[in-house]
This record gives structure tokens, sequence and C-alpha cells, in this order.
């Protein structure tokens, strides 16, 4: 029986967003991605590190478990507070 490897997360800068091949990450293009909200990052998944981290065309700012995402997302840089009423 073979193991599915866990999904890795990366954040990367927006400034990269131009060299992401989105057929080796799990989104389809730059408008299904989450960003921060203030737009300076973004988060991407994969299975199998792209090429484009692989070969250095894109730098990651910080790799991430799904546990650790989840907990990223969950904070004021990344999502709207809720408020209510």
């Amino acid at each position: 029986m073979t193991t599915k490897k866990a999904e890795t997360y990366a954040i990367i800068s927006i400034a990269d967003l131009a060299n992401i091949d989105f057929a080796q990450i799990g989104e389809t293009n730059e408008n299904t991605i989450r960003k921060s909200l203030d737009e300076t990052e973004f988060v991407i998944k994969y299975n199998v590190e792209p090429t484009f981290i692989a070969d250095g065309t894109v730098v990651l700012l910080q790799t991430l478990t799904h546990a650790e995402a989840l907990t990223l997302m969950s904070t004021a840089e990344w999502s709207e507070p809720i408020i209510e009423e």
C-alpha cells in the first residue's frame, strides 16, 4: 500500500505571481489563489515540488503543513475579522 504524500503549502511574494505555472500546483489560475489582505503574499499548495521552485525561479517565503497553513489563514493578515451584530 502506498501512502499519499502530504501537501506542502508555500507562502510566496506577490511579485513572483507571474512566475507560477498553475499546471504544477493545486490551483487553476491567479483568481483562485489565496492572497494576504494587503495582497503582498499568496499561498500555493503542491504534492510534488514544482520546477519553478526547484530551479529557484520562485523563492519561498515560508513552507507550511496543512495545519500550519490553516493557522496562518486565520490571522488578521489573512482573514477579515468577523463582526458580530
